[in-house]
């Protein structure tokens, strides 16, 4: 199911007001305000909890736009652009001097993206042809994804709802726009210093993982370090149920249940990618793909669909430590970080 042209073209209507939009892309679905008035942006901070340094991305209908956001544009910017998007991608760039703070954390960079998916490309050329017809060429929607600061990102329309159930009884449009088709959050290239150091940056793994991006670019990608700019999902705990979360790192996920047994009361939901049989009525297991792509897809409605389950904790089976699993173990030890200090078992 898909959003019709005219809800599209209500919630472009919306955002020209200043109003809050969630909207489908390709990783999860987003929050999304005006990025170019920083009263839309701080509605965005306000409905999430989210604190006022914790940049968002800048999504924009085609490449070109980030022009209007961005300054000192490098080569690569263009080559990535050219090679990923549209595609859950994000550029780490200098931020044009017109453009508000707002929107970076008052950092002098700024995250943009150009999503895929369908109806977050109609929205945001509707959303620019109005801009435009207003006399307006600075058209982008800030949008972090549509959860409650911290929380387990939403990859399908009723977790909006569900998120946020007042602002959508209040009037907020929630577009529909099937289950997300990657599921996490868009991979991070910092290229804000390139022009200084020739250093290229993963802040944050994704679908498209650092190997790609070294593919195309040609040299090396480095990680993060103490000068990264801040990024949105760069905490420690991040991307967490309600629910307890340990990960097994071990490598002997029987022996980490039957911890949590010996020790704890309630049952535990045990998420892993083979079938295994636990002796134990407490235990609750939930299978998950044995591909990175499909497991990614899959992780956060799982997530939520235990915390439903009423259990007490879930044990999550550590995945392959390999380029292509990057950005699930980024999502599953950041999710387990919240709970560090529980009884969990480690």
């Amino acid at each position: 199911m898909q959003a019709t042209e005219s809800e599209i073209e209500y919630a472009a209507l919306a955002l020209m007001q200043g109003e809050l939009v969630a909207f489908p892309t390709e990783t999860v679905y987003g929050l999304g305000a005006d990025a170019a008035s920083t009263t839309a942006v701080e509605k965005i901070y306000s409905a999430k909890g989210r604190p006022s340094n914790h940049p968002v991305i800048v999504h924009v209908a085609k490449a070109e736009d980030i022009e209007h956001w961005c300054r000192d544009i490098p080569s690569q910017a263009w080559l990535l652009a050219q090679a990923f998007w549209p595609g859950p991608l994000t550029m780490i760039l200098k931020r044009h001097h017109d453009v508000d703070a707002s929107v970076s954390g008052g950092q002098d960079t700024i995250g943009v993206r150009c999503p895929s998916h369908p109806v977050a490309h109609a929205l945001l050329t509707k959303f620019a042809h109005l801009k435009a017809a207003a006399g307006q060429v600075r058209a982008g929607v800030a949008a972090p994804s549509a959860n409650r600061f911290g929380r387990v990102s939403p990859t399908q329309a009723d977790h909006v709802c569900r998120e946020f159930a007042e602002l959508v009884r209040t009037g907020m449009p929630v577009l529909e726009g099937g289950d997300s088709e990657v599921g996490i959050e868009s991979t991070i290239v910092d290229l804000s210093n390139i022009q200084n150091s020739g250093t290229v940056a993963l802040l944050r793994p994704g679908a498209i993982s650092s190997d790609d991006v070294a593919a195309v670019l040609g040299c090396d990608v480095t990680g993060q370090t103490a000068q990264s700019p801040r990024v949105s999902g760069s905490l420690k705990a991040h991307y967490a149920p309600t629910t307890p979360v340990t990960v097994c790192d071990d490598g002997n996920l029987q022996a980490c249940v039957r911890r949590w047994l010996d020790t704890n009361n309630g049952s535990v939901a045990v998420v892993c990618r083979q079938d295994m049989v636990f002796k134990s009525d407490r235990v609750q297991q939930v299978l998950m793909p044995e591909t990175p792509a499909a497991y990614a897809r899959a992780l956060y409605a799982t997530l939520r669909r235990i915390d439903d389950l009423g259990v007490a904790a879930v044990i999550a089976e550590q995945v392959p430590n390999e380029v292509v699993w990057a950005g699930v173990r980024d999502r599953l030890s950041r999710a387990a970080a919240a709970f560090e200090g529980d009884s969990s078992p480690s």
